[in-house]
């Protein structure tokens, strides 16, 4: 399946469809947070803040998204990371990874909910390294903080 899998730059067409996957995959991770309240705060944050300060990759299927990164490729801060939950453990959030490797070479920084037990296995899987705490601003829930260098 993932021979087909397609890495492509964000395209404003894509709006919907990764608004709708954002949910999906944070819903399933975070079960205990009912992100459609989020719903219109999320829309205005990936129109007025991701989608113009950073390098937004789509992993797509067919022509479906079932996956997507977004990275700013001058700080390396990965902002976000959501995948189809259906395509969790098929290698999508690896290919993305790998994208992001290559749009900030020099070393990426992300936070990551400490009660998210399968994302923090998947960074320190992929190379990720622990290296602080802190506090999600949006959710008020403690972070870890972790650090990707070559």
């Amino acid at each position: 399946m993932l021979h087909a899998l397609r890495l492509r730059p964000y395209r404003p067409e894509d709006f919907e469809d990764t608004v709708d996957l954002w949910m999906r995959a944070w819903q399933m991770a975070m079960p205990e947070i009912t992100f459609a309240k989020r719903l219109e705060w999320w829309r205005n944050r990936w129109q007025n803040d991701l989608v113009p300060n950073n390098t937004i990759t789509i992993a797509e299927l067919g022509d479906r998204p079932e996956g997507f990164i977004v990275i700013n490729p001058n700080s390396g801060w990965l902002d976000q990371l959501a995948v189809e939950p259906v395509l969790w453990g098929h290698g999508v959030a690896d290919k993305l990874i790998e994208e992001a490797k290559r749009i900030a070479p020099f070393g990426i920084r992300l936070d990551v909910n400490q009660t998210n037990a399968r994302a923090i296995r998947f960074y320190e899987r992929t190379g990720f390294v622990r290296a602080g705490e802190g506090v999600n601003p949006y959710s008020g829930k403690p972070t870890f903080l972790y650090e990707w260098k070559p």
